[in-house]
């Protein structure tokens, strides 16, 4: 059914494109605008699903009015990114983001900025300097008048700043690295059980066991030692009862994506197809932004965030290009003894070496500017202070250095022409660490891992070290060292944020991380991919829209032999015996299913099989250790390991059938998934907006499908089964015939909230459907719906 809805839409949005289909295609409106600083003539087309066309006389021409389209379709968005990050968000929101100020502050590059650039390439400052002029061209419109202030900063009570260029690529907070917080929860487990004691908690792999660093006391890891970096790094929400931001964190298996490179051996169209569909917490407007960029030397059409330039998901006329997260460990947390003197002192080898403290003025809205003191180590910023128990802990990231800010490094690789070019573009990405996918038109496919990996000699990366210099980097691991692979046999490479190391890749030596996604999306990618056949554009949208869970085979083959005498027990075995493993929102043994693995079932077998002092900090545990668990239980049931399974088994599902009652009542011909699971988007000032200002703040709810193991990734909150992040945007390119290419941004294009593209594509969207992503001229000015004529102010 998802298959024929998602070919469905691609006729629907194909027949849009149809000559006479809409007058509006042939005549669409005309505006002109004079703007201050750019150079020569240059024009915005804007197609009917709210995508930026960009024709300009030159490269930096092209990149001011990229910056100039964010800021007139997402202000809001990028206004508030850039006071989140650079911790200005108490001068418009008073007091209550003090704190929230002095966390980012910690984590901001305070390098060397010629060796930042640099690390770009030869033409990352200016671009980025036309980039900024061009945001700051709007911004001054708004300020002085010539363009109304958007609503949002009416509800908030706040006006646009003007950027610098530095303030794009200094802000690293945003950005994805990873895993503080696991040591951190690691070690209290380890504390609190003794080892053996996180069995449940996370899956490692390839297989390893945790071993504790030489001088480290796992016991003393404050529980709240990452109260900064947590400040710094979530997602922020307004609270309407005390006008402040608050912080919301990621779900577990949330952030991640989908891609996979097609040869064109595998492909009905004979040529390459390359798909990608990135996974973020969902909100009003999206994270993505989908723009096209032309000028001589300069043809780029894709997804990137709209506060920086170019794209990072896309292709360029000769390649095509695609991302999804790769599992390397890029944090450590080092723990200090400090002096009992002097406080700013920790110890480092045999003596002492001094913090290095940096004062920075915080302005309130509302009151006086307060002075904040931040401390750093030769390690990084300070996020954590025990002066009476002589301890301070820092943290070391990739952030600190050159290079590393978050999907910047794709102004190397978006010109590139060749799978050579793309790659060395790609030799010096920094931040997020990513699987990146490549397709051109001459049939070429490949995969790079990309990032920095520190290299770690003589620990494992798993829990916090000792800062005293026993414990570190030992640089970082080259493009050589990480894999790669081109043209395969087998014929397509696909990625899902699971771990792929190669056989035989020297795991103990390079130390790249041990914590991966659930393997369940790359399991069903690789099973439709790898059978028998050939691909389509049709099949590969079906399948980033493909909503079973792999995962439900084993748990179904385990209730196979069971029965229950409660009735109500029974009637979900009856259920899931006749299940096809899909999460469809129609079907009911879906909803079951979901009630139970999501809910009940990792807290019954950590119930039955952890020590009791680490229940409450292992919860459900992980899905992947918990069903290695189920298949082999042995002693960590207990003397009965088998009885105990089909105790936990039946009884968890008997909950799981409760709550399904409770929720949608006594029959189960009237359940289903899509009762629950729910996909509403909301704006991040909805809770303060009165009156009319709350129209178009939201976007739902409607029935959703999936799960977050599925490809179609959907994952939900416990308390209501709100659809909380998943796919921010799809792609799917037919690589040569590009205007063939298809795609969906959810909510909508827009940020303006009064925009008709702000909510239009949610519909398309939830329903997993596709549109056109033109690129040709002649596609583009059939598609367009509105032009922006710019010229030069004299």
């Amino acid at each position: 059914m998802k298959g024929r809805l998602a070919v469905l839409w691609v006729l629907i949005a194909a027949a849009v494109l149809a000559p006479g289909a809409s007058a509006l295609a042939a005549k669409p409106p005309v505006e002109t605008r004079k703007i201050a600083g750019l150079s020569a003539p240059a024009e915005i087309r804007i197609d009917r699903w709210g995508v930026p066309h960009i024709y300009a006389r030159s490269a930096r021409d092209a990149f001011f009015v990229q910056g100039y389209n964010a800021a007139r379709d997402r202000l809001w968005q990028i206004d508030l990114w850039r006071k989140r990050g650079l911790g200005l968000l108490a001068r418009d929101f008073g007091p209550d983001f003090a704190e929230q100020d002095r966390a980012a502050r910690l984590f901001l590059y305070r390098g060397d900025m010629a060796a930042e650039w640099a690390a770009y390439g030869a033409s990352a400052k200016t671009d980025t300097e036309a980039f900024v002029a061009g945001i700051n061209a709007y911004v001054d419109e708004i300020l002085d008048g010539r363009r109304p202030l958007p609503r949002e900063f009416r509800i908030a009570g706040t006006r646009p700043d003007r950027w610098a260029p530095e303030d794009v690529v200094r802000i690293r907070s945003h950005g994805l690295t990873r895993n503080a917080g696991m040591e951190v929860a690691r070690a209290r487990i380890l504390c609190a059980g003794g080892p053996g004691a996180d069995r449940l908690f996370k899956k490692l792999e390839p297989d390893w066991t945790p071993s504790v660093p030489q001088g480290l006391d796992p016991c003393a890891i404050p529980a709240d030692v990452l109260k900064d970096y947590n400040l710094a790094t979530r997602g922020v929400r307004f609270d309407s009862a005390r006008r402040r931001l608050a912080a919301e964190a990621p779900l577990p298996d949330s952030q991640g994506s989908n891609n996979w490179t097609i040869a064109p051996s595998k492909t009905t169209t004979g040529r390459p197809i390359l798909a990608n569909d990135p996974h973020r917490d969902h909100g009003l407007p999206s994270l993505r932004y989908v723009a096209h960029l032309e000028a001589p030397g300069l043809s780029v059409i894709g997804a990137g965030e709209p506060a920086l330039p170019g794209v990072s998901i896309g292709h360029n006329g000769t390649i095509a290009f695609g991302l999804t997260i790769f599992y390397a460990d890029q944090e450590d947390l080092y723990v200090y003894e400090t002096s009992p003197e002097d406080p700013g002192l920790y110890r480092s080898g045999e003596g002492w070496a001094r913090m290095m403290t940096v004062r920075e003025r915080i302005e309130v809205r509302g009151e006086a500017s307060r002075e904040m003191e931040l401390r750093f180590t030769r390690h990084g910023p300070v996020i954590f202070a025990d002066p009476s128990g002589r301890k301070a802990f820092a943290l070391r990231s990739v952030w600190a250095e050159p290079g590393a800010s978050a999907y910047f490094g794709s102004l190397g690789y978006m010109n590139a022409r060749s799978w050579p070019e793309f790659k060395a573009a790609l030799a010096n990405w920094g931040t997020p660490s990513e699987n990146q996918v490549y397709a051109d038109v001459t049939g070429r496919i490949g995969w790079v891992a990309a990032g920095l990996v520190p290299g770690r000699p003589n620990w494992d990366g798993l829990l916090p070290v000792p800062g005293d210099g026993q414990y570190e980097w030992r640089g970082f691991l080259s493009q050589d060292e990480l894999p790669s692979r081109v043209d395969p046999a087998e014929g397509f490479i696909a990625t899902a944020n699971a771990m792929n190391l190669p056989p035989g890749y020297p795991v103990a030596e390079r130390k790249v991380g041990f914590e991966w996604s659930n393997p369940s999306r790359i399991q069903r990618i690789e099973e439709v991919l790898g059978a028998d056949g050939k691909i389509s554009l049709e099949a590969a949208m079906a399948l980033q829209t493909d909503p079973a869970d792999i995962t439900s085979r084993r748990l179904l083959k385990l209730l196979a032999p069971l029965k229950s005498d409660d009735p109500l027990t029974a009637r979900a075995l009856d259920l899931l015996r006749g299940w096809d493993g899909r999460a469809s929102a129609d079907s009911a043994a879906a909803a079951v299913y979901l009630i139970w693995t999501g809910k009940h079932l990792g807290p019954a077998v950590v119930g039955r099989a952890a020590p009791e002092k680490v229940r409450s900090l292992i919860g459900g545990g992980d899905q992947a250790a918990v069903m290695d668990l189920l298949d082999a239980p042995g002693s960590a049931l207990g003397p009965d390991p088998d009885g105990a399974r089909r105790v936990v088994l039946l009884e968890s599902l008997g909950a799981a059938a409760r709550e399904a009652e409770a929720r949608m009542g006594p029959d189960p011909g009237s359940w289903s998934w899509g009762r629950l699971h729910q996909a509403e988007f909301t704006h991040v000032l909805a809770p303060l907006a009165e009156g009319r200002d709350r129209e178009g703040l939201s976007v739902g709810p409607a029935p959703m499908a999936g799960t977050s193991l599925s490809p179609l990734a959907a994952s939900w909150r416990a308390e209501d089964f709100r659809v909380t992040s998943g796919a921010s945007f799809r792609m799917v390119l037919d690589v040569g015939n590009w205007d063939a290419s298809r795609f969906i941004n959810t909510p909508g294009q827009s940020g303006d909230v009064d925009s008709p593209h702000a909510r239009d594509l949610f519909p398309v969207w939830v329903k997993g459907g596709y549109l056109p992503l033109v690129y040709s001229r002649e596609a583009v000015e059939a598609a367009t719906e509105r032009v922006l004529k710019l010229s030069p102010a004299r």
